[in-house]
């Protein structure tokens, strides 16, 4: 049986033992990135080129370093600013961090930009599409070299409000860790697909009470979770 997918968060860990949560950037919002800061890379050479069409050849030379420099650094020299973006991925809410979460160095930078000649190989970001669809990081091949994610910028919240139950005491006392993974699977309620949240609730059997006739196994986890939290029965409904 084929679920959906769990979700799209990609969990790294610092030097120094820090769990961070982050959220990559699907092909949506990277090509739309990529389409602002196209639009302004044109507009830029446009406006160089009116500037130096009176020099001649010597114009015709600056271009050719303005197209260079706009098309291979652009990106480089806004991931190195504190954002880590350039003004489409900032836009969009998008930055480049270091797999582990970190800030994004310059080689790595160098790396991902330069490798976007092999993403459009064969032609139209053939190879950077496919790479960007078949993982669930959504990492072109620049971004396999060099170590980095393309992440949104936005806190992730990776727990909410416990739906409402009935509270439900567990069939046998729970464990400190127990109690923490009851919770924590009920916080994550509202990001689960249903399915997912009925597969995760059936490993929890052991510990559930009986509940009400015919409730299902997410129905009374939810209640355990509820009576973890203090609640008991009325309690939920108020």
């Amino acid at each position: 049986m084929t679920h959906a997918r769990l979700d799209t968060i990609f969990t790294a860990e610092t030097p120094e033992g820090i769990t961070l949560s982050l959220r990559p950037a699907g092909i949506v919002a990277r090509g739309l990135a990529y389409l602002i800061d196209l639009a302004i890379r044109v507009c830029l050479f446009i406006a160089v080129a009116i500037t130096v069409g009176v020099m001649g050849k010597a114009g015709a030379a600056v271009l050719l370093l303005v197209y260079f420099g706009l098309e291979w650094f652009y990106p480089v020299v806004f991931e190195l600013t504190r954002a880590a973006a350039t003004p489409g991925k900032r836009a969009l809410g998008l930055r480049v961090v270091l797999d582990s979460g970190l800030p994004v160095t310059p080689a790595a930078s160098l790396t991902r930009n330069l490798l976007r000649a092999a993403d459009f190989m064969p032609a139209l970001f053939g190879a950077g599409l496919v790479s960007m669809l078949w993982r669930r990081d959504s990492k072109r091949l620049g971004d396999l070299a060099a170590g980095t994610l393309v992440v949104f910028t936005d806190a992730v919240k990776l727990h909410g409000e416990v739906p409402l139950a009935t509270p439900l005491a567990p069939a046998r006392p729970l464990s400190a860790t127990e109690q923490a993974s009851v919770l924590a699977w009920a916080g994550r309620a509202t990001r689960l697909t249903p399915e997912r949240l009925g597969e995760l609730a059936t490993l929890a059997e052991p510990v559930l009470g009986t509940g009400a006739p015919g409730s299902s196994a997410t129905q009374r986890l939810l209640g355990v979770a509820q009576w973890l939290m203090g609640r008991r029965e009325g309690e939920a409904r108020r």
